[in-house]
């Protein structure tokens, strides 16, 4: 199990859209970087990602669980792009501002302070918890 990062706009999709889908989820789609798209293909079910709100907030704001594996993005005919499908698991209690994250230097290495663009990235274990005592989760959810 590993843990990730999503960012999104929240013009385009919020947390609050994410959180009304329910135990369905809903397919991470759009993403057209080979990189993020890599990382959506190592993904495995369980895995735990923090949800970004980019552009407006630059915060996290939730954590989401990966629910269904890497399949065709519903978006493209383009068979060289996948996306998973991820459902909510649970709000930030405190959302985490990107600024709060630069300024700690247990987070210096985290992709979010190092690159910034792309829009699916790798979380590490010590990053995850820090991330987690952050926002106020005593208790956070595990890979």
């Amino acid at each position: 199990m590993a843990y990730w990062l999503f960012k999104s706009e929240p013009f385009k999709w919020s947390w609050d859209q994410q959180k009304t889908k329910g135990e369905v989820g809903e397919e991470w789609d759009g993403i057209r970087n080979y990189l993020a798209r890599n990382n959506m293909r190592a993904m495995k079910l369980g895995d735990k990602a923090f949800f970004y709100h980019s552009n407006e907030g630059l915060e996290v704001v939730g954590i989401v669980e990966v629910c269904k594996l890497a399949h065709p993005d519903s978006t493209t005919d383009d068979p060289r792009w996948e996306c998973v499908d991820v459902k909510a698991v649970c709000d930030m209690r405190e959302p985490v501002t990107l600024k709060a994250g630069k300024a700690n230097p247990k987070l210096e290495k985290m992709s979010l302070v190092t690159s910034m663009r792309l829009s699916v990235q790798p979380v590490t274990e010590d990053e995850w918890f820090e991330v987690c005592r952050m926002g106020g989760l005593d208790n956070p959810p595990t890979a």
